[in-house]
């Protein structure tokens, strides 16, 4: 008799070698009708749950041979509720005979309905884990890395060691920051900064931090995002002494405590902030105005955040200057576009398992986040319409071959949404409500309140947890949607994202850091400004060697090598033909 059969006679007692055929036949039952039968035995409350070991382990009889007719199988079966528990019980019945040490994790497990956020591991025991913040808070129990500091909150300070690896990692891919960390190094053009920040909390974020240390500054860190915390990285920045709050998970509350703890430490106060959403600004401009006076400067990289930031300039309420870099050419060229191309499949790969070509896929907005997530899917042969409400990207589109649609006119029919607007309500529950079965629902935007999340969350509508940051949400009658990250960040919660393009990012928000640190005072008033194209002059002599320092082009420039890449030198005559200096800037200071 094969494994798979012998699983399937668990339910019989073990009889001798000589059982006839027909017999063996007739003990077969399959373990799904075994669970429905169990299930039905605890819906009548004839056995509880802590039964279902024992029931569904070798020598049980809990159904005769021969008892579970048709009619009981099929009735079970279009029972709805019925047949999604009876998979999670089948499955845990299964994982508790083959793992008895695993029982008592296993049966707290709530699988089957939404309960707010929550970090999903693949393992059992790190679903059951302690909050990291109620263990920092416990006299006695706050982690300590091996120099006795203490001032963090991440999840497992002993992973600090894979954390490191993944940092070293990406270091290789990130030319431009390593070069600035050499160039850099004994100007200390950071020297004195302390660095507020709340940004996605990853290995490319580690480079970055280590990089402003390396140029002088302090740093304390929060992450912006509550899924997209690699636990790893965070345990090697905390064990590299740096001040971090940040795990993978975190509930709304503890996100916003850990803003709080970041911005509230004894004895220091920030003079710079990083913010990437505007969250870290919000909470500075609500809650500790006092602060402002002493900050030089605000440096946001998202369309999210630089979005608020213009409103608290319209409002006259903007308390410092800020340097908008999600508008810089090094941001939107390549971070927005190329980070998002590559990371849309791989995010709906490993959320979905889903073949891309041949389905119908909505993207929403079509900038320069938008224009990536089409390209990459229509590449691997999907039909891509887009919903704009810019007329000149919606030209853009027509002109690239792409449908522009109204969202009614399709939501019905297609397979895949993706919402890259870095706006709120783009798709709505009345959207939701007309999307056909098996619609999988994602944003790329910065803001998780472009999908209507908030009005899923309603008892009318059944949530299931099919595996780390996938939840189907299941209609009345059964049609289910799929939605990935609770509709937060897709790639940066569920997949990765290319270091080199993070790294062309991550140095311009160095040299904006460095810009406002040292620039003369009254140089920045409090409004938004894009980044100089050259930097203040007589300072930082390193970066001015061959370049005089155009910002986003020296970007570009330490970027080259990683590709072996050469620039070709314009000759006297071509330059003055131009009307150009030979070393740039070759680009106006309105371009885009």
């Amino acid at each position: 008799m094969s494994e798979s059969t012998s699983n399937k006679c668990n339910v019989e007692e073990r009889g001798s070698n000589n059982t006839n055929p027909s017999q063996s036949d007739q003990l077969a039952f399959t373990s799904s009708q075994v669970t429905l039968k169990a299930f039905d035995s605890i819906d009548s409350g004839d056995v509880s749950t802590d039964d279902l070991p024992k029931l569904c382990s070798p020598g049980s009889r809990l159904v005769p041979a021969g008892s579970l007719t048709n009619s009981d199988s099929t009735s079970s079966y279009k029972s709805r509720e019925k047949r999604r528990s009876s998979v999670l019980i089948d499955k845990r019945a299964y994982h508790q005979n083959q793992h008895p040490s695993l029982s008592s994790i296993s049966s707290g497990q709530d699988d089957s309905s939404y309960t707010g956020s929550s970090s999903d591991d693949d393992d059992e025991e790190s679903q059951q884990r302690e909050n990291p913040k109620e263990r920092y808070l416990k006299p006695g129990l706050r982690a300590v890395n091996s120099r006795g500091f203490n001032d963090f909150c991440v999840q497992k300070i002993r992973q600090a060691s894979f954390g490191r690896r993944e940092i070293e990692i990406a270091e290789q891919e990130m030319p431009g920051l390593m070069a600035l960390r050499k160039r850099a190094k004994t100007d200390q053009p950071l020297k004195g900064a302390k660095i507020l920040g709340c940004t996605h909390v990853t290995a490319h974020t580690a480079v970055l931090l280590e990089t402003m240390v390396c140029l002088g500054a302090q740093v304390r860190w929060c992450a912006c995002n509550i899924y997209s915390t690699q636990n790893e990285v965070a345990a090697a920045l905390a064990e590299s002494g740096v001040p971090i709050y940040a795990w993978k998970g975190e509930t709304e509350e503890d996100f916003w405590w850990c803003i709080n703890r970041c911005i509230s430490a004894e004895g220091w106060i920030p003079n710079v902030v990083l913010d990437d959403g505007g969250d870290l600004t919000h909470q500075l401009h609500k809650n500790y105005k006092e602060l402002l006076s002493g900050i030089c400067g605000i440096v946001e990289e998202s369309v999210t955040g630089v979005h608020r930031l213009y409103q608290y300039v319209k409002s006259g309420t903007l308390g410092v200057p800020a340097m908008n870099i999600s508008d810089s050419i090094t941001k939107s060229k390549f971070d927005n576009f190329y980070l998002c191309k590559e990371s849309i499949v791989d995010s709906l790969k490993r959320t979905t398992d889903m073949m891309i070509s041949g389905k119908t896929v909505l993207v929403c907005g079509y900038g320069e986040v938008g224009k990536g997530v089409c390209q990459a899917l229509r590449g691997l042969g999907a039909f891509v319409c887009i919903s704009e409400i810019d007329p000149i990207c919606a030209l853009q589109a027509c002109m690239d071959g792409y449908r522009v649609v109204k969202i009614d006119e399709v939501i019905r029919s297609v397979d895949i949404v993706v919402t890259c607007t870095g706006n709120k309500g783009v798709i709505t529950r009345a959207h939701m409500d007309q999307m056909k079965n098996g619609c999988v629902v994602c944003n790329m935007g910065h803001s998780n309140t472009e999908i209507d999340v908030r009005s899923l969350q309603t008892p009318d509508l059944t949530w299931e947890r099919v595996r780390s940051q996938v939840d189907h949400v299941i209609w009345m009658d059964g049609k289910r949607i799929v939605l990935i990250a609770e509709g937060r960040l897709a790639n940066l919660s569920c997949s990765t994202v290319p270091s080199i393009v993070v790294s062309v990012s991550a140095s311009t928000q160095i040299l904006a850091l460095i810009e406002l640190y040292n620039a003369p005072a009254g140089r920045y008033k409090n409004d938004v400004y894009l980044l100089p194209k050259k930097m203040v002059k007589n300072m930082f002599n390193y970066l001015f060697i061959n370049l005089l320092l155009l910002n986003d082009e020296y970007v570009a420039t330490l970027h080259l090598p990683l590709f072996n890449g050469r620039i070709t030198e314009l000759t006297d005559e071509q330059a003055r033909y131009l009307g150009v200096n030979k070393t740039g800037p070759f680009k106006p200071s309105n371009y885009k």
